[in-house]
């Protein structure tokens, strides 16, 4: 069996890859200064073949949306992953590139941008059909080894995970329905690595609307995660949220493990 170590794991919902690659600090910038040996993004919005991105070291796997400038995950790694899987079977939204699913020698490694319930809840339905698939397929994984999920699950799982939670009581991202099916997802075996390592730490938040300077009053959402099958849960040696990174209207989530 090989030696474990520790690897740096990264997840960032960039809202438009080629927007953040004209930044400053640029993409690329990013995904350096943190190390890490995985780097995930959602909400690329782009195709295959409209941004040549040089992030040497690293192997780049995409998911693409069949529709132009939407949605879209990647996954930049420095080990070549054994297999990827880019569809769970959930008819419902397999066509928006919204999964990378990497297979490594110890754990799989996922990436997933989960649907929006949009407002008045118009597509819940959707996206509670997607949140059983997406449970499903991850046990199914973890049936085989390990596993790594993170990216933007578009859902405040507590009163703890948003400035309002009162006002915000059924609107996406914060329905009782997105939050119960959040429940049965770590139900199935998975810990919210960032809570269980901080399970009292307040206004911390990884989403921040552009609207009413949000960001700059900390008025924002948690809903960007990085889970883990439950029997290594004990290996993870850091959670946290780097607020300090600009460019998105997210800030990139990071975590620390031995595997």
């Amino acid at each position: 069996m090989s030696a474990t170590r520790e690897l740096r794991l990264v997840s960032w919902n960039v809202n438009g890859l080629r927007a953040v690659m004209k930044k400053d600090p640029s993409f690329v910038d990013v995904v350096e200064a943190t190390g890490a040996d995985v780097f995930a993004v959602q909400e690329t919005k782009l195709q295959e073949g409209q941004i040549e991105l040089d992030l040497p070291g690293y192997h780049q796997t995409w998911s693409y949306a069949e529709r132009k400038g939407y949605s879209g995950t990647a996954v930049f790694s420095r080990e070549e992953p054994l297999r990827v899987i880019n569809h769970i079977g959930a008819p419902e939204a397999d066509d928006e590139g919204r999964v990378c699913a990497l297979e490594f020698p110890s754990y799989w490694f996922v990436d997933v941008y989960t649907p929006n319930a949009q407002n008045e809840l118009a597509r819940i339905g959707t996206r509670l059909a997607w949140d059983a698939a997406y449970r499903d397929f991850l046990c199914g994984l973890a049936a085989e080894k390990p596993v790594v999920t993170c990216g933007d699950f578009n859902v405040a799982h507590n009163e703890i995970d948003l400035k309002n939670p009162g006002p915000n009581r059924g609107n996406a991202g914060f329905s009782d329905e997105e939050r119960e099916s959040f429940t049965r997802l770590l139900d199935a075996g998975f810990t919210d690595t960032f809570r269980a390592r901080h399970p009292d730490v307040t206004d911390a938040y990884s989403w921040w609307s552009y609207r009413f300077n949000a960001r700059k009053n900390n008025a924002g959402w948690r809903i960007d995660y990085f889970l883990v099958s439950n029997d290594i849960a004990d290996r993870v040696t850091g959670a946290s949220i780097l607020s300090e990174v600009y460019g998105s209207d997210h800030c990139p989530v990071e975590l620390t493990i031995e595997l």
